[in-house]
């Protein structure tokens, strides 16, 4: 029985430990999401319809620290692959708002038709809250197909020109 405690204990310290805002080690950052889509959008291209299947997989290299790559078809404005929460996958976003009532995704699709992506605001709750943060996406289209790769942190430092600016 007490080795039941203590082992709760440990479970407890480690899953506070590495939740806690101060690992930093966790978190991801701006130029790793901007890599981590890069190389997404490579891999897509090089795979094909068959590389949907990798970026869909919740334990794949594409879901790292506290972020994940997801795809969308623009084109259709829907979700295609997301490895967080499969029941996206095939949903029409087109509709869907962040907690300041902007078409948030409306606005990615329009950013990832940039040369080299973008960088999109929009305000969500994390999970587990009820008060909306501020979460920052960069979007890429993915070469000679219908679709864009796509990941986010949430942050509040940092400014979309900044952001942008790492883009170049």
């Amino acid at each position: 029985m007490k080795s039941l405690k203590v082992i709760g204990f440990l479970v407890v310290f480690i899953f506070l430990a590495a939740t806690s805002p101060g690992c930093a080690e966790d978190k991801a950052t701006p130029r790793e999401v901007i890599q981590k889509v890069r190389e997404a959008a490579a891999f897509l291209n090089a795979q094909g319809e068959t590389g949907l299947l990798e970026l869909a997989a919740a334990d794949s290299r594409w879901v790292w620290k506290n972020s994940y790559v997801w795809v969308v078809k623009c084109g259709e404005m829907k979700d295609v692959a997301h490895p967080v929460n499969p029941k996206l996958a095939g949903r029409n976003f087109a509709g869907l708002k962040d907690t300041k009532g902007r078409f948030f995704m409306v606005r990615m699709c329009e950013i990832a038709g940039r040369v080299n992506g973008g960088w999109v605001e929009y305000w969500w709750p994390k999970v587990g809250d009820k008060d909306p943060s501020r979460k920052v996406a960069f979007i890429l289209q993915v070469p000679d197909s219908p679709y864009q790769v796509a990941a986010s942190i949430y942050d509040d430092e940092v400014t979309i020109d900044e952001l942008n600016q790492m883009v170049k």
